[in-house]
């Protein structure tokens, strides 16, 4: 099984742990969405770099407990995870004011956007702050968030 540590899993992991330390691994699995192995693959992991402590507290029923070493893992994903997703939208944000400088430079006070999620949702913010409106059909030039992505898509000229 070639699994590689996923910061976000890891937090999620960990987060699960600490507020339910009864959970079972299939439990998690499906929170997760993943298979049972690979969650027991990272509390391997976490027990092994001392992270998590397994008890038995029932003859086949496992407790785990968050070491403070743990906890301070813990804390170093979420600023990592806050961090990332701050730059992200820090980039993404810049990438969409240049977007919009373009349908400004071409005369459009008008766009469709495509796409659903968080970086649509920056988009969104984006426009309304350069009172740029955001309408659902017509010849207007088309932001389309695909993933992470943001691309302009500008109508031809009639």
């Amino acid at each position: 099984m070639d699994i590689q540590p996923d910061p976000v899993r890891e937090l999620t992991l960990l987060e699960s742990i600490e507020s339910d330390p009864d959970v079972s691994q299939a439990s998690l699995a499906a929170q997760l969405g993943v298979a049972v192995g690979t969650v027991n693959w990272h509390i391997k992991r976490f027990v092994a770099k001392g992270y998590v402590k397994v008890k038995r507290a029932q003859r086949r029923k496992l407790r785990y407990i968050i070491t403070p070493e743990g906890i301070a893992f813990r804390a170093r994903l979420t600023i990592n995870y806050i961090d990332q997703s701050m730059r992200l939208y820090r980039r993404t944000r810049l990438h969409v004011l240049e977007l919009l400088a373009e349908v400004s430079k071409a005369e459009y006070s008008q766009v469709r956007l495509e796409g659903e999620g968080d970086i649509a949702d920056i988009c969104r913010l984006t426009c309304l702050e350069q009172n740029i409106t955001l309408v659902n059909d017509g010849n207007v030039p088309i932001l389309e968030v695909s993933g992470v992505k943001v691309r302009l898509h500008q109508p031809e000229k009639q």
